[in-house]
């Protein structure tokens, strides 16, 4: 069936032709031979330039699908990873802030704790103090009682030297019976019973057990506060160092959260990106396989039926180079006569398929209405009404394409107007977030750096203020010692003088109350026994030695002096040293204060700026995200509308062109009809005579 089409379709084209080869004399089926050699020729050409295109395509099919399925695999792979890492980071985000709860809990319990037991201490210490101060009120008044005893004092004399104090040591000792304490007490009114009088010694027995108890009894109280101060002396350092690591805790933790929230919310963007990835991939794979191998069937087909037209047309070229059908040809084509009555019609046919062929060579790519046209035109018996419909309906269809070009112009210009004016909005909005960005950024550093300053100024200020304490604390101890000894130098001083005057100078004598007293206070002073008496060594005369008196009394008003002078400066010094003190205390609070209060703002000043700095990324992104689509989506605008852009009024007027040479093509068609109409009628004409 092929060839029988082949053939038909030589034989049509023959007749337009047979005019001018009959003119050169040469045979018309030499012609239809080197057409259908060329068509061959041809039919090869395209065929090796369809095999190059399909093998560039297949590998491309080749190169593109391993590259998406390597995407393909590593965005399958990274999916259930960043899942797993964001379940991760979740997980490890609750437990951090459970962790921060808990330290946060532990923390305050242990300040509250301090506080507790520094609030039981200071109370027990106050019960110290009172108890302890009350048991050495009846040391000392036991320790003035005793000796005076001894000496041979009566109760009586020592009720009203001594007062309420002995009264109340006898009346508190609890190991003490209620005999020895109502012996005692009747010693000391001055009034005993009828039956019993005691001695001095039985009294001086009970007092001497009972001063021993209550020295006994301040010792316990002395080793108990001294317990209870090294317990909360250790429980303080304990919950000292443990509100320190809470606290380091804290802020480790505070970080920790904040790190890790930022953390979750990029895998959670990555997992988003990812995830449309791999839905794009696997559609793009699916469609570029689908494609391919409809691709790969096309190309087949098309090497199958190629071959096939190329064996008909060798087939056919076999057929008419045969001898028989060569000498066939002879006996059956027109005869030049004939040719001659039919010139004149088909001499415009002709030039028709002259302006056809040239508007069909000079087309970009292929035109099938031209093609079908032609083949119209090269027919044997043309049907001019049906050629000239055709060239209507394809001017037609020209302007047509000419509307949808236009309109087509029209929408690209604007989209691509848009498309342009919201990528410079958009990377104008992603310019002035890096910006932003990197000015929170320097403000970032910047208040780090001022809070690292102020820590290490209060740091140091709290360490001058704790060797300040410790300075004035030595130098208090100091002045405390001083004046304590200052103190007891000068009674024990005056003490030496007036003993001097009762002896050398009778009349600036100033008897004590007591002089055993006296000695009793001296050898407390001294912590020594008094020394036993002196072996008889002088004779039954004495002199009084008065001038060197004089000059060791004078001695000892001068040491007396010294001393006032030396505690009178070392007052004024304290006093002058405390004020410093509490002068430095106060301005350190003030400071300390207000560069905590610095800290506190520029803390909260950095955190406005990360939390600004966080939403400007997040935002940079979003907007960095639609500025990408939209450059994205401008470029496929690009790829669709550039070449008819830049092409468009070349195509108009090559349009213009096409539809110019089919209405002249139409016009020498119409003359062609007419002449045609003309010459029948004379035919009939003729006929009639």
């Amino acid at each position: 069936m092929a060839i029988k089409a082949i053939l038909l379709i030589a034989l049509a084209l023959a007749p337009s032709t047979l005019a001018a080869d009959a003119d050169a004399g040469a045979n018309p089926i030499r012609r239809v031979v080197s057409l259908l050699q060329g068509m061959a020729k041809k039919i090869s050409a395209e065929g090796d330039k369809e095999q190059e295109l399909y093998d560039k395509f297949m590998c491309y099919c080749k190169g593109a699908g391993g590259d998406l399925q390597d995407a393909i695999s590593s965005s399958t792979a990274k999916v259930p990873s960043l899942q797993s890492d964001i379940e991760e980071s979740q997980s490890k985000l609750k437990q951090t802030k459970l962790d921060l709860k808990n330290h946060q809990v532990d923390r305050a319990a242990a300040k509250e704790a301090m506080a507790s037991a520094t609030s039981q201490r200071e109370k027990a210490n106050v019960a110290y103090v009172a108890e302890s101060d009350e048991f050495k009120g009846y040391i000392t008044a036991l320790d003035g009682a005793i000796p005076a005893i001894m000496k041979g004092m009566s109760g009586a004399f020592l009720q009203a030297k001594l007062g309420l104090a002995l009264q109340k040591a006898v009346a508190s000792s609890e190991q003490t019976t209620e005999y020895d304490k109502d012996i005692v007490t009747s010693f000391l009114s001055g009034s005993v019973g009828e039956g019993y009088v005691p001695k001095s010694g039985e009294i001086t027995g009970i007092l001497k057990t009972m001063n021993a108890d209550f020295k006994k009894s301040l010792a316990e109280v002395e080793d108990e506060e001294a317990g209870q101060v090294k317990t909360y002396d250790e429980l303080m350092a304990a919950k000292t160092k443990q509100v320190e690591a809470l606290t380091a805790s804290i802020e480790k933790k505070s970080v920790m959260v904040g790190e890790l929230q930022v953390s979750i919310v990029s895998m959670k963007n990555d997992l988003t990106e990812t995830e449309a990835a791999l839905i794009a991939d696997q559609k793009f794979i699916a469609d570029l396989d689908k494609s391919c191998s409809t691709k790969k069937a096309e190309m087949e087909e098309r090497v199958k039926t190629r071959g096939e037209e190329l064996v008909a047309i060798q087939e056919t070229i076999k057929i008419l180079n045969d001898d028989d059908a060569l000498e066939l040809f002879k006996k059956t084509l027109p005869s030049a006569s004939l040719l001659q009555l039919k010139e004149s019609s088909r001499k415009f046919q002709d030039k028709a398929l002259r302006i056809v062929r040239q508007m069909r060579a000079s087309a970009n790519g292929p035109r099938p209405e031209l093609d079908l046209l032609a083949m119209a035109l090269s027919g044997k018996g043309v049907d001019f009404s049906k050629v000239i419909k055709m060239i209507d309906d394809m001017v037609a269809l020209l302007k047509t394409e000419q509307l949808d070009d236009s309109n087509k112009k029209e929408y690209c210009e604007m989209q691509l107007d848009m498309a342009e004016d919201k990528a410079k909005s958009l990377q104008g909005k992603v310019e002035d977030l890096s910006t932003s960005i990197e000015e929170k950024e320097a403000l970032i550093k910047e208040v780090t750096g001022e809070i690292k300053v102020l820590t290490k100024s209060i740091k140091k200020l709290d360490k001058s203020v704790a060797d300040a304490t410790y300075q004035r604390k030595g130098e208090h101890d100091e002045y405390v010692e001083l004046m304590s000894g200052n103190n007891a130098a000068k009674e024990l001083l005056n003490f030496a003088k007036n003993r001097l005057n009762k002896f050398y100078n009778p009349k600036l004598y100033a008897p004590p109350a007591k002089e055993e007293d006296a000695t009793s206070f001296v050898q407390i002073y001294l912590h020594k026994e008094a020394p036993a008496a002196p072996p008889a060594t002088f004779g039954k005369e004495y002199k009084k030695s008065g001038e060197e008196t004089s000059g060791v009394i004078s001695m000892i008003d001068l040491l007396i002096r010294d001393l006032d002078k030396e505690m009178a400066e070392a007052k004024s010094q304290e006093e002058a040293s405390q004020g410093d003190y509490e002068h430095m205390m106060n301005d350190s609070a003030k400071s300390r204060a207000a560069d905590s209060k610095g800290i506190s703002a520029k803390a909260s000043a950095k955190a406005e700026a990360e939390e600004g700095k966080v939403a400007d990324e997040s935002s940079k992104m979003s907007e960095f995200k639609e500025l990408t689509a939209t450059k994205q989506y401008e470029g496929q605008l690009h790829a669709e509308c550039d070449w008819l852009i830049q092409n468009f009024d070349l195509r108009k007027t090559m349009r213009g062109e096409e539809m110019e040479n089919l209405k002249t093509a139409k016009s020498v068609l119409s003359g062609a009809d007419f002449s045609l109409l003309q010459k029948q009628s004379q035919g009939r004409n003729l006929r009639g005579l």
